[in-house]
């Protein structure tokens, strides 16, 4: 969803009304990044983030129906970009083992969602119990990282890596510990090697899928 009122179509300042709109778009998220992920959603207003971002609340209407719908943009656009680093690093890694393709799609994936502590907070904490509907987006989200890493435990069962069994509560739990994890080192200033934040999670990852029951 986008706005409730349309934009006038008129050009100004050398700017189409696109143009000028899509502008005032990229300045309310970056206003939604900066002040969800500091403040906190729950402490931000619409007030708020319209003087952040300098637009009027017209035109913040005309963009989305309301905070949410802002907080739901910025934790689809994390995860988007989460998931086309996973895909890139799913690809170069084809045809090597277990191990090293863990090791690639967890750095991937951390690199992305706590390249800034900001996108971290949004990620991890702020879109949590704000409603029903986020509440549905998360689970589709959490349902995409379910399909994915099942997709790497197949081919690691395939090749004889692991054994052949239902991994669908080890897939929660390792959804699970990533998200806190990588919520952890970001919440801490980074102040741990990112090497050694990619190995633990690996290791986990590797002990989960590889261990026999």
């Amino acid at each position: 969803m986008s706005g409730r009122n349309p934009a006038p179509r008129r050009s100004y300042g050398g700017r189409s009304a696109q143009e000028r709109r899509a502008e005032r778009r990229e300045r309310l998220l970056a206003a939604g990044l900066e002040l969800f992920g500091t403040r906190g959603y729950a402490a931000t207003s619409i007030e708020r983030l319209c003087a952040t971002a300098s637009v009027s609340t017209r035109n913040f209407y005309e963009e989305f129906s309301g905070r949410e719908e802002l907080l739901t943009a910025l934790h689809h656009d994390i995860n988007e970009r989460a998931r086309d680093a996973l895909v890139e690093a799913y690809r170069e890694a084809a045809g090597a083992g277990l191990p090293a393709l863990a090791e690639r799609t967890v750095r991937a994936f951390v690199a992305v969602t706590a390249s800034d502590p900001r996108w971290a907070r949004i990620a991890f904490v702020e879109v949590i119990g704000v409603s029903a509907n986020l509440e549905r987006h998360r689970a589709r989200w959490r349902a995409q990282w379910a399909d994915a890493i099942l997709a790497i435990v197949r081919e690691a069962v395939t090749r004889g890596e692991a054994a052949d069994r239902d991994y669908d509560l080890t897939v929660i739990a390792i959804i699970g510990a990533v998200d806190n994890l990588v919520h952890h080192w970001s919440a801490r200033g980074r102040d741990i090697p990112l090497d050694d934040v990619v190995a633990e999670l690996t290791h986990l990852i590797l002990a989960a899928i590889t261990t026999a029951r």
